[in-house]
Parts: structure tokens; sequence; C-alpha cells
């Protein structure tokens, strides 16, 4: 039987390398499909909490991994022998940058070490980490192939990239449309028919690199326009206007624009790293990207500029920054998620610890937070989150909204506190509290001694 009539019939078996925020998701998916799926990780925590049927992502429920891992549709392992059995192998491994913003393929190249001596015949490898265009061609394809078998020929190989929004209830792998690109026509078909079970629609391209590509303009698309609304956002503190307003007023137009949000920064795996990644490949055809730079430029800042604005806010009360007790509400990178990966919360508190404040969090998604052990704050910070009471928020000199959690009672919270910075239009419409507001892009020049409200 061929590999398109095992995965029509869906008796092919799916390894899914990397149980991530990606790959997690994905071999639930596959697996209720009606697939055999093993699910490969070499953290051993991961794979001893899926053998027990409990999850480390909010959004796979528990009972859905218990299930599955009961039933056998879903063996978790940390044993690389078992992408050997597999019919389709799925890379869905971390894809960061370095310091200096450089790519950082350490973990796809490592994957793909593991998979070259198991590699068989007739086996279907699909990259689906988030990269620069050429990975698959330049990187992953010469690791494999230093298995005997050709690419193409032997064995069959894809990318199509994740499209994973934490958070989201709407938008998962069950529902959303893919793309994909294969090495070969055929090999674009092969993936095309395993991701037709998931997705409503998959789209073919040209090529891995344009399916590479297509990835990395869907984020960029979003940072450049969040830089946007974040560089007018400073404009409009300056001139004395509401960014927030002014975008509720411009949505209204039903069409030629989509409203984007300004806040304390862009944080998860994709809007901090894509543009970097792009603009780093770009270099070696004499291309340089300043716009898209540019972009990640304003949205870097934003970070500096909330701490700007806490420390400015106390100094209106007549108290320096060093020494002061700030509380952030909220490190996860967006609300409602439990993913800190790149927070702007992780620059805030560097920045807050490195000027001397003393700094305390809550989130209820994030039990713990590291930061620190960087050039922005030499000393490396585990922080574990405080639970939110009134006499934490009275106790605290600055309360900085980074991630406006729906969980949060965000009157009750301005009642208890003295000075609330808020980064993410939470407390608009709060007209009566203890507090005195400053919110992020609002008008500032009340930040004055003696205002009670910005």
């Amino acid at each position: 039987m061929s590999l398109m009539e095992r995965i029509q019939e869906q008796t092919a078996c799916v390894c899914v390398l990397g149980l991530g925020y990606v790959g997690l998701p994905l071999a639930v998916c596959l697996a209720e499909a009606g697939y055999q799926v093993v699910g490969l990780d070499i953290d051993q925590r991961r794979i001893r909490s899926l053998q027990e049927g409990c999850s480390y992502i909010l959004d796979v429920p528990a009972d859905r991994i218990a299930r599955l891992v009961a039933s056998g549709a879903l063996r978790p392992t940390g044993d690389y022998d078992g992408v050997a059995g597999a019919d389709v192998i799925f890379i869905c491994v971390p894809t960061p940058f370095d310091a200096m913003k450089a790519p950082d393929l350490s973990a796809i190249v490592s994957a793909a070490t593991g998979i070259a001596p198991r590699l068989k015949p007739e086996q279907l490898v699909i990259l689906q980490s988030t990269t620069y265009p050429g990975t698959t061609e330049d990187v992953v394809l010469p690791i494999l192939e230093q298995s005997g078998l050709r690419a193409g020929e032997d064995f069959f190989l894809a990318f199509s990239p994740e499209r994973i929004n934490p958070g989201d209830k709407i938008y998962h792998v069950g529902n959303l449309p893919k793309v994909v690109g294969g090495l070969t026509p055929h090999c674009a078909e092969l993936a095309q028919a395993l991701l037709s079970r998931l997705s409503p629609a998959v789209h073919a391209v040209s090529s891995p690199r344009a399916a590479e590509m297509s990835k990395l303009l869907e984020n960029i698309f979003r940072s450049v326009n969040i830089a946007l609304v974040n560089e007018l956002a400073l404009l409009c503190e300056r001139m004395g206007i509401d960014i927030w307003e002014v975008i509720e007023a411009a949505a209204t137009k039903p069409f030629g624009f989509m409203p984007f949000y300004p806040g304390p920064g862009t944080g998860g795996h994709c809007i901090p790293v894509d543009p970097y990644y792009l603009s780093w490949k770009a270099r070696e055809y004499d291309f340089y990207t300043k716009f898209i730079e540019l972009a990640a430029e304003v949205n870097q800042g934003m970070p500096y500029h909330v701490v700007d604005l806490v420390a400015r806010a106390l100094d209106a009360r007549g108290q320096p920054l060093r020494n002061s007790r700030v509380l952030i509400l909220g490190v996860a990178f967006k609300k409602d998620v439990d993913d800190a990966r790149n927070s702007p919360a992780e620059r805030i508190i560097d920045l807050l610890l490195e000027r001397g404040a003393v700094v305390s969090y809550n989130d209820p998604y994030v039990p713990r937070f590291r930061t620190g052990h960087n050039v922005f704050h030499r000393q490396e910070a585990e922080l574990a989150s405080q639970t939110l009471s009134q006499d934490l928020l009275r106790g605290s000199d600055c309360v900085v909204i980074v991630a406006g959690h729906s969980c949060y009672d965000y009157k009750w919270i301005a009642d208890q506190c003295t000075l609330l910075v808020d980064t993410v239009n939470a407390t608009r419409g709060i007209e009566r509290s203890t507090a005195r507001i400053v919110r992020l892009g609002a008008p500032q020049a009340m930040i004055s001694k003696g205002s009670d409200r910005v």
C-alpha cells in the first residue's frame, strides 16, 4: 500500500516531534482525526505529564489527552526511535533568536539529525517551525540526505507553517486553512492529503521557500501595523489625544481599515522574532529590510516607554522609582494565555529592577517567571506569582497592567491602589476610583503633582 493510500485510509502512523504550543495541539488533532500518533519530545517532564493524562498547555484540555493516551491513539515518548515506525514526521521545534537577534536553528538541526539515521523510504517529513526562506532545502534536506536516501525520490519533504494563536477560542488546528510547499509536486500532494484531514482548506504553493515566506509575511504584517499604532500612541500622548478613541472611530469605516492596538510591546514566539529571521536572511542578498526593522525597533521601544511612564507618574507624587514597590499584573505575552515567551513583561521587569525598583507580579496563568541574566539586568531573577489581595495592591506604590487578563476586576483593583499604569486600556471607562490612573496612549499632560487622573 502506498503512502498516499495509507494517508487517505488513515492507517498511516504520524510522529509529531516537539510537543510544545504547536506540536501538542497538532498531535491531539491528528489522533482525534483517526491517525495513530507518536508524540516525541526530549523534555521528559512533558512526556511524564502526557503519560499521566495531564496537560501543560491551557488550550489543550487534559481530558482530551487522557482519553487519547488511554486508547493508545497518542503515544508520548522521549525516544527518537519513535520516528522509525512513522509514515509521516512533523518537526515542530522552537526557533528562537539569540542575544544578537540572529536565528537559532539548533533545535531544527538537532531534530533533523535525530531523524536522519532512522529515515526510511516512503516517509514524509513536514517542517512546521517558523523560519527563514530556505531552511527546509538548505538546512533540513542535506541532513536528512545523509541517510543515503534522496529527497523527492526515496522520501518526501515539505514545509507547512504553523498558525497557532494561543488563547484563540475560535480558530485552532482543526479549522484553520493551511499552506504547504513541497520539495516536489508529489511531496506537496502528500502533505496536502494529510493536512486536508484537519483543515477546511489547504493552499499549495510552488516551493518550501514560498511557504516559509508566507508565514513571515503574516507576522511581519502584524508587526508593522502594531508598530504604526504604537508610534501614534506616543504622539497622541504628547498631543493630548486618546489613541484608543481614535482607533475606535477609524474602525467604523467598513473598508480599507483594520484595527490594531498599541501596548507595552509585542510578545509570543512570532511577532518579536520573525522580522529578524527575514532581515538576517535578506542580508545574504545585499538587501536591507529597513521598513521591517524600523517597525521592530518601535515595538521593542515600548517597554522602555512603560517604565518611563511609571517613573514619571511616581515622580509626580514626589517618589523616586528606586526602592518603590511596583506590582506587575500579567506577565503572559497577551491576555488570557499561559504563554510567557518573549513577553514584554520580561524587559519591563528587567528595566525596573535595574533602576532599583522592588518588583513583584501576579498572573493566574503563569505561576513562575524568570527574567534578568542579560545586559539589561545582569542578575538572574526568578519570581513567583503573588496572590492578588487588597494588602498586595495597597502595599504597592505603583501597579502596572501589562497583560489585561479578563479575570481581573479592574474596578476593584483601581479602588485598592493609589497609582495604576494601564498599558492595554483595561481601565477605560472607570471614572471613579481611589487610584490615579495613567493610560498608555492617552493624554499625559496631567502627569503632575496634585492631579488624580490621566
